[in-house]
């Protein structure tokens, strides 16, 4: 497995697959790994004759009162657990190799970026739409795996792709949970104990929601079943609950007549977590 710490290497050793007619599979991350970004690296070998996976954690997308500075992080083990997977090359880049100072260019989805963790998170998807831009001139990709699990940068990052004309495949890998259901996240870790244990709450509402949305309720009254399941969670603070359409992220109301799907962002402390589940009525 190779490491590539500057673009220059990585490019090097594109193009040098390139030459041999490979294709390439790119899977971004901010490290840190577990079993969730490991189902991405597969998917990716899948289908692809080389993978990268990116280590980099950006801080183009985070806030000022966020976790930049106490994101977790371990090289040495992301390291070994993506040469167990098989992964060709690392792109593993310092903050100084992937902006240069006072680098003035982004990228924006704006009827995206701005709306549900968007509107909680101002300038947190500028940010990642910015350095995937990125990270697909850099590695050059043939395709790249996002999780679902962060369904609207999914959403977002495709729109991007479609619009912007770039050459490769965006695949959607379904969201890795714990053995309790919830879905695994860097950020699980920070979660006190008896937080971790409340915070299958929130799979346990979607799950409820799936068996609510078969009736063709509508959409508050789905709302309501999510959010009295995690009332049941004292420690919990519901940031949102959104239920919006499943392919354009529009905003539904009336009754549920199509696929939608259903964004959860809630607080355990200062531990934020995200969770999604597509549902429908029965036809």
């Amino acid at each position: 497995m190779k490491i590539c710490r500057t673009k220059a290497e990585m490019r090097d050793t594109v193009r040098d697959w390139r030459a041999q007619r490979e294709t390439v599979g790119l899977v971004p991350t901010m490290g840190y790994l577990h079993e969730g970004h490991l189902g991405l690296v597969r998917m990716a070998r899948e289908n692809a004759d080389r993978t990268v996976a990116s280590i980099f954690v950006n801080p183009t997308q985070f806030g000022a009162n966020e976790d930049l500075d106490i994101y977790p992080r371990d090289e040495a083990r992301d390291l070994s657990l993506l040469e167990q997977e098989g992964v060709d090359a690392v792109f593993l880049p310092g903050v100084e190799e992937m902006y240069r100072p006072g680098e003035p260019a982004y990228v924006d989805v704006p009827e995206l970026s701005g709306i549900l963790q968007g509107a909680l998170r101002p300038g947190h998807f500028r940010g990642v739409s910015t350095v995937v831009t990125k990270l697909f001139n850099i590695v050059t990709p043939d395709l790249a795996v996002f999780g679902e699990k962060d369904y609207q940068q999914l959403t977002l990052i495709r729109q991007m792709v479609r619009d912007l004309d770039m050459p490769l495949e965006i695949l959607g890998h379904p969201t890795v949970r714990e053995a309790d259901g919830l879905a695994m996240s860097s950020r699980n870790v920070r979660l006190q104990p008896a937080h971790r244990q409340e915070a299958v709450a929130l799979n346990e509402a979607l799950d409820e929601a799936v068996l609510a949305a078969k009736t063709r309720p509508a959409i508050e009254d789905l709302e309501t079943v999510v959010r009295s399941r995690l009332e049941g969670s004292p420690s919990a603070t519901v940031e949102s609950i959104d239920i919006r359409d499943a392919d354009t992220l529009e905003e539904l109301s009336g009754t549920l007549n199509s696929r939608a799907v259903i964004l959860l962002a809630v607080r355990y402390d200062t531990v934020l977590l995200i969770d999604q589940r597509v549902v429908a009525p029965d036809f």
